[in-house]
């Protein structure tokens, strides 16, 4: 129940699922896995290493599974792996890892716009859109349900938290606490990503206390610690307010900063 196109080139110990479907030109190496009802656009390469899951869309032109672009790889056995429903675009790269945590991870219900890049060791939630040309360094993380703006740039290492939304043609060198929108040149805090928690139906109890939090973080002077400190002491300790804590305790790159 495999449909290959005559002109692809597949390994014959490539693992494909049933319902499969391999455009024409398309490249499948040794020691790759595509799972059920997952379809292969012309001219996509899915380099050895990776693993689709169910039902994904891989279009035209898009590399998966290929070395690191990094000097420090010795050509060490690493791996992707893409979630089930996931859609890949048109000519968006997805390297593998290096040793440093040997699996570049993309969640599932993922959209990769064309021309985006995923850099070795990235690890993406579920549920991301990441629009056109975004390109993303080595070592950055990703959450559950974050949008980023096309064109925008990521500096290795930096950690983006679930729910958040960056906008487009930025440049994002430092982390990005959950729940918020970023946008301005240098990026900045703008506010709650309301819009976005509304449709996933965050209530206006649960907004009202992420304001707060924020308020704390942005608005009163205080220093991360301080600011910490405040959020622990006085706010209710809901898992939205612990997932803001725990993802400020853990920043090493620093948040970014406030709205002018």
């Amino acid at each position: 129940m495999v449909e290959i196109h005559p002109t692809a080139v597949v390994h014959p110990e490539a693992k494909l699922g049933v319902e499969v479907k391999i455009g024409p030109y398309a490249i499948i190496e040794k020691e790759v896995s595509i799972g059920d009802g997952s379809q292969i656009g012309p001219h996509a390469v899915i380099a050895s290493g990776a693993t689709l899951g169910k039902n994904c869309r891989v279009f035209k032109g898009a590399v998966i599974a290929t070395e690191p672009q990094d000097l420090k790889f010795s050509n060490e056995k690493t791996f992707v792996e893409i979630g089930d429903n996931t859609t890949i675009r048109e000519f968006a790269t997805v390297n593998r890892a290096t040793s440093h945590s040997y699996y570049t991870r993309v969640g599932s219900n993922c959209l990769l716009m064309a021309y985006s890049h995923v850099a070795h060791d990235c690890q993406i939630g579920n549920f991301c859109t990441i629009a056109n040309s975004v390109n993303m360094a080595g070592h950055v993380i990703i959450g559950d349900y974050v949008g980023i703006g096309g064109l925008t740039a990521i500096h290795q290492f930096v950690h983006i938290g679930d729910y958040s939304f960056i906008g487009g043609g930025l440049r994002v060198s430092q982390d990005v606490p959950p729940y918020i929108l970023a946008a301005g040149e240098p990026i900045r805090f703008a506010g709650l990503n309301a819009v976005g928690l509304r449709r996933r139906g965050f209530t206006r109890e649960q907004l009202n206390l992420l304001k707060q939090a924020y308020h704390i973080v942005y608005r009163e002077n205080l220093k991360l610690k301080e600011a910490i400190q405040k959020i622990e002491q006085t706010l209710e300790q809901t898992a939205e307010i612990q997932k803001i804590v725990e993802f400020l305790k853990q920043s090493e790159r620093g948040i970014i900063r406030p709205e002018r």
